[in-house]
């Protein structure tokens, strides 16, 4: 039984009215866009009845409809025998192979959906941003800057979010005006980006590109607010740019390269920790196999992450990869320029700053978290882990004016019905 229901609790209710007519061994298929703690959940519930529960995550919107989706299943691995044949013959295809195979235990299927939606919220922000730069800083028209997504559709970004971007920026309406500039610009979203980068947060996993695009979503709804704020607050005046046109578009398709290779490294870090978290064994090679054909994400960029995983399964981090490694060492000089650039403009690039940013801390050995952790130390007792050694102990910061060690309990106020009563807490790092 596949269930093709809204998430959330129309899909347990629908399980709760199915379950008295099943036999053990049956199988339920939630093919939505469920999140992946509630499969992890009903997993566990059907099969302590007796009963197969597979969460399947399922990309490609209408073209997949029509032509094969992306399809990511999880859960009951017992059930996968049964339903492979017709699942991968249902998915849409890549240089002759499936764009499915089981991706891993109780929520994994939608956990990897959940990803690929992060990622896809990231891959926009970035064609937004490319846009923005062509359009207020080099001040190109649509149909000029639809011509040049279309010359990057033929080289490293051949992708499907490139292409329909093109043709989006050269569809005029019926006044010959191009349509994309009378949509107004507020972005709405359904969540799944913003539940990425609140597992990122939990598993302590720096997603930041994905995070930033979920912000760059949340102010573009404050429409009242920037119409407001465009009328009080200054910024730099943009100046026809002077500059060699063509190397700076040339120098923009690195960076959102370069930033893409980011955002998907980010994103299979983040898997990698969930894995670990939730007892899972996920197929790097499938996964990155999956997303190659069907989905909103689909790219040639992909085979060249299945390529990687292929060859090294264990690949600790996408970016250690010589194929990317010498990508993204090759993009770094114009990742560089745009994102300056972009900051003496006032054009805002939150997506291309983050991944450079992180890309500047991961490749360092050191950071300035020793003066963090100092801090931290100072004020609440939290201890620093010295280089030699490594053991954790306080500091006497300022013995003479900062009493320290701090001492060891606090007098809280906490409401109990309508009584207030002390309570004494031990406390050993106040943040």
């Amino acid at each position: 039984m596949i269930i093709l229901v809204k998430a959330g609790a129309a899909v347990d209710a629908f399980i709760e009215q199915l379950v008295p007519h099943l036999e053990k061994g049956d199988i339920i298929i939630d093919g939505g866009n469920s999140h992946y703690p509630d499969s992890i959940r009903r997993t566990k519930e059907l099969e302590a009845k007796g009963l197969l529960f597979v969460g399947s995550g399922v990309s490609g919107g209408e073209e997949g409809a029509r032509h094969g989706p992306s399809i990511m299943p999880g859960g009951s691995e017992a059930a996968w025998p049964a339903i492979k044949e017709i699942f991968q013959k249902t998915a849409a295809q890549s240089d002759g192979e499936p764009c499915c195979d089981w991706v891993g235990g109780t929520g994994a299927g939608h956990y990897v959906k959940m990803v690929h939606n992060g990622i896809e919220y990231g891959d926009m922000q970035l064609i937004c941003e490319a846009y923005d730069i062509l359009k207020q800083g080099l001040g190109l028209k649509e149909t000029e800057i639809g011509d040049i997504f279309a010359e990057w559709n033929n080289g490293v970004l051949d992708s499907f979010l490139i292409d329909i971007t093109k043709d989006i920026l050269k569809f005029n309406d019926e006044q010959g005006v191009p349509l994309v500039t009378k949509i107004l610009d507020s972005a709405g979203q359904k969540g799944t980006g913003k539940w990425t980068a609140i597992n990122a947060l939990d598993l302590g996993q720096p997603l930041t590109l994905i995070g930033e695009a979920v912000f760059a979503r949340c102010l573009s709804s404050l429409k009242g607010e920037r119409t407001r704020a465009s009328q009080i607050l200054s910024g730099p005046q943009i100046k026809p740019f002077e500059g060699d046109k063509k190397q700076f578009i040339a120098d923009l398709e690195q960076a959102l390269y370069a930033s893409k290779i980011v955002s998907y490294a980010q994103g299979f870090m983040l898997m990698r920790e969930a894995a670990k978290e939730y007892d899972w064994k996920l197929n790097n090679p499938s996964i990155a196999l999956m997303w190659r054909g069907g989905c909103i994400i689909r790219s040639v960029f992909l085979k060249d992450i299945t390529a990687a995983f292929r060859k090294n399964p264990e690949l600790e981090n996408l970016l250690f990869d010589d194929f990317f490694n010498k990508a993204i060492h090759n993009a770094q000089e114009g990742w560089r320029r745009v994102v300056a650039q972009a900051i003496l403009w006032g054009i805002p690039t939150p997506a291309f700053s983050s991944a450079l940013a992180f890309f500047d801390g991961y490749r360092r050995e050191t950071v300035p978290a020793n003066l963090l952790q100092a801090q931290r130390d100072f004020f609440g007792e939290c201890l620093c882990r010295r280089v030699a050694g490594g053991v954790a102990a306080a500091c006497e910061w300022r013995a003479d004016t900062f009493p320290h060690p701090i001492a060891p309990t606090l007098f809280l106020p906490l409401v109990f019905s309508s009584k207030s009563q002390a309570l004494t807490v031990s406390c050993s790092c106040l943040s």
